[in-house]
């Protein structure tokens, strides 16, 4: 088992025993209107709020592939920068309720979830802002490696109006030529 799955699900299982790990927090809306055949496929890790499980990784990446029992494959990549090795964990999505509201919970192991929820979303799906289930989990991902500045001020703004800590986002550097 690699070092960031392992690290994935320690993170979710104290989640997950914090008896918080669904929910999304207090004041904090996902989107409505959800279409989870739009979200699908490739996305990159624009930004994040720092967490164990991700420290040191760069080139992060998301790919989200709808199952036949309408759960959602997920799988997170990253290149750890100080095994200079890429690793990998697969988990698995379910939606917490209606399926045009996003909000998710996702496990990396057996039956511990965290929760996953859309909580702004690009029209074409090109960027999304995520909240877990608290206000230390955030993050910014995009189509493109890359986010236009207005976009970024943008999604900056919101999730701070919401009591993120803005000023503590890592910004993931997308720069190897060699990703999977």
């Amino acid at each position: 088992m690699s070092f960031f799955r392992i690290l994935l699900l320690a993170a979710f299982s104290a989640l997950t025993l914090a008896g918080c790990a669904t929910a999304p927090p207090e004041g904090v809306r996902p989107v409505t209107g959800f279409e989870v055949n739009r979200y699908l496929g490739q996305w990159y890790e624009i930004a994040r709020l720092d967490h164990s499980f991700e420290r040191g990784m760069s080139d992060v990446q998301a790919v989200y592939q709808l199952q036949e029992d309408g759960s959602v494959k997920v799988i997170n990549r990253g290149y750890n920068t100080r095994r200079q090795a890429w690793q990998e964990a697969i988990g698995r999505a379910l939606f917490l309720g209606d399926s045009t509201v996003g909000s998710l919970k996702v496990s990396f192991f057996g039956p511990f979830y965290g929760g996953y929820h859309v909580i702004a979303l690009d029209p074409d799906y090109r960027w999304s802002l995520v909240s877990g289930p608290d206000r230390d989990y955030l993050w910014i991902l995009a189509r493109d490696k890359t986010l236009p500045g207005e976009v970024r001020e943008r999604l900056l703004s919101q999730a701070q109006a919401l009591g993120f800590a803005t000023d503590k986002l890592i910004w993931v550097e997308q720069n190897r030529a060699d990703q999977p």
